[in-house]
């Protein structure tokens, strides 16, 4: 994944995502184990720093599809006000490659305040981009890795 820099602090704010690496290793990890179907989950924190990272059987079993297991998703939902955190990420791959939201991740964005991560692959390994998706339309969000837990 290609580390994108969070930017000044003195220019136009634009929300981002920490994302420390062994949770972006875990992450990466479902993806993998779930090819090859889309893999989805959520990603909980606060001050924009992932704090927890849940993941969420595809209940399509599709390569190209995604839709989260209702109760896992509820249950994750418990978890994150359980323990105090925000919901700042859903993520889902994208096993054939495309590394930007599709027509079908626009139409159902139904988080219009968290960040979307589209994991697909890249030649050497899965990489990740992230993505405000919110009144049919899209754009970017810088990801920055941490060392940071």
């Amino acid at each position: 994944m290609t580390e994108i820099p969070l930017p000044d602090p003195n220019s136009t704010p634009m929300r981002g995502l920490i994302l420390p690496l062994p949770l972006r290793d875990e992450i990466r990890s479902h993806i993998i184990q779930a090819l090859p179907e889309e893999a989805c989950g959520i990603a909980a924190g606060r001050d924009n720093l992932v704090n927890l990272v849940i993941p969420i059987t595809n209940q399509l079993h599709s390569p190209v599809r995604f839709h989260m297991e209702p109760n896992e998703q509820l249950q994750a939902f418990e978890k994150i006000d359980e323990n105090g955190l925000e919901l700042l990420a859903i993520y889902h791959s994208h096993p054939m490659g495309l590394d930007q939201p599709s027509s079908t991740d626009i139409a159902e964005a139904y988080y219009p305040d968290a960040i979307y991560l589209i994991w697909f692959p890249d030649p050497i390994d899965w990489n990740c981009r992230g993505f405000m998706i919110q009144e049919g339309d899209f754009h970017e969000v810088p990801i920055r890795l941490t060392h940071q837990e």
